[in-house]
């Protein structure tokens, strides 16, 4: 017969069983979670993101920062002079300058950004200084300039040789029409989370050939040419810099992933939002390219533009590879 102290007893038992059960259970879904997360993981635009990965992925692999990772990385293309569109060897502006926009932002929200600056090889280190050094978001001009040469950095002519002869052919008849996917992406924009869960990214251009002196585009502007919200996840964007700007592109592919939004369906939208207002403005959107890449907290990553010609690389655990993005006018 079962009494009732035997009956509370085996009660008792069962529940704490139930309990063992279920952290047990609990303990194993989140070991499961950790497993499905792809980190670390680094993403940058276009096809020399490839090498500029393998700079970040030298960090990445070894522990090291999403911030450090990102600024090793796109400092590659900054540095190459065969690279007409960031850094030394960047094509000239329609006076012959070679003008350099540059940002970055970390964990925190801590950010650092210089437009409009000559002379310097790596805008970007100068961007990471200005947001560690300054009490400042961005430098522009001669400002940047001199911040740049008070820190150390050297001054070099980054005009070389087969972009001042390009630039001499296009004086010729100064016809302004950048080649969509050629002149008017001039950017490398990169995405990493690091093995601490931690994202950081980084943007650097010599923005459009040709382009009026003093323009900048949306590179060195935060939430435009680039967004983090280490809650949330990170986007990067390319292409037309005034169609960027015009949306608040990367913070708003960030805020649609904060409502749900898988990172490539965030800047699918962000994408839909470029060609309705291009519609509005009764302007051809075949001249215009414009491509976001995303990156959420559990390591998804996800691109979108306006039309074909875009690629992205990835560099995960799987290796380093190129995707070409999905695209809108088809």
């Amino acid at each position: 017969m079962t009494t009732r102290r035997n009956f509370i007893k085996s009660t008792a038992f069962a529940s704490a069983a139930l309990l063992i059960n279920k952290s047990e259970a609990a303990e194993l879904n989140l070991k499961q979670n950790e497993t499905t997360l792809s980190k670390p993981i680094v993403l940058s635009t276009w096809n020399f993101g490839l090498k500029a990965n393998e700079a970040a992925w030298e960090v990445l692999s070894k522990n090291g920062k999403a911030l450090d990772a990102v600024e090793a990385g796109v400092k590659v293309p900054e540095g190459d002079p065969t690279e007409r569109s960031v850094g030394y060897g960047g094509r000239p502006d329609r006076d012959g300058r070679v003008t350099l926009d540059a940002c970055i932002m970390d964990e925190n929200a801590n950010i650092g950004s210089v437009a409009c600056l000559e002379h310097i090889k790596h805008p970007i280190s100068v961007a990471r200084a200005v947001m560690e050094k300054t009490p400042h978001v961005m430098l522009v001009g001669d400002g940047a300039l001199q911040f740049a040469l008070s820190q150390g950095f050297q001054k070099e002519n980054l005009l070389v040789e087969d972009s001042e002869k390009e630039w001499k052919e296009w004086l010729q008849n100064t016809n302004y029409k950048p080649i969509v996917n050629i002149e008017n992406h001039d950017t490398i924009g990169m995405i990493a989370l690091d093995a601490s869960g931690n994202l950081s990214g980084a943007c650097t251009t010599s923005g459009m050939a040709f382009k009026m002196h003093g323009r900048v585009g949306d590179s060195p502007i935060i939430g435009a040419g680039l967004y983090v919200d280490n809650e949330i996840g990170a986007a990067t964007a390319t292409g037309h810099g005034e169609e960027v700007i015009r949306i608040a592109g990367c913070h708003l592919v960030v805020e649609l992933m904060r409502q749900g939004k898988s990172p490539e369906d965030a800047c699918k939208e962000a994408v839909n939002r470029v060609v309705k207002l291009t519609a509005n403005r009764k302007k051809n959107l075949k001249d215009i390219q414009v491509g976001f890449i995303a990156l959420n907290k559990k390591g998804e990553y996800g691109s979108y533009c306006v039309q074909s010609g875009f690629n992205y690389a990835v560099y995960d655990g799987k290796g380093n590879n190129l995707i070409d993005a999905d695209y809108h006018l088809k």
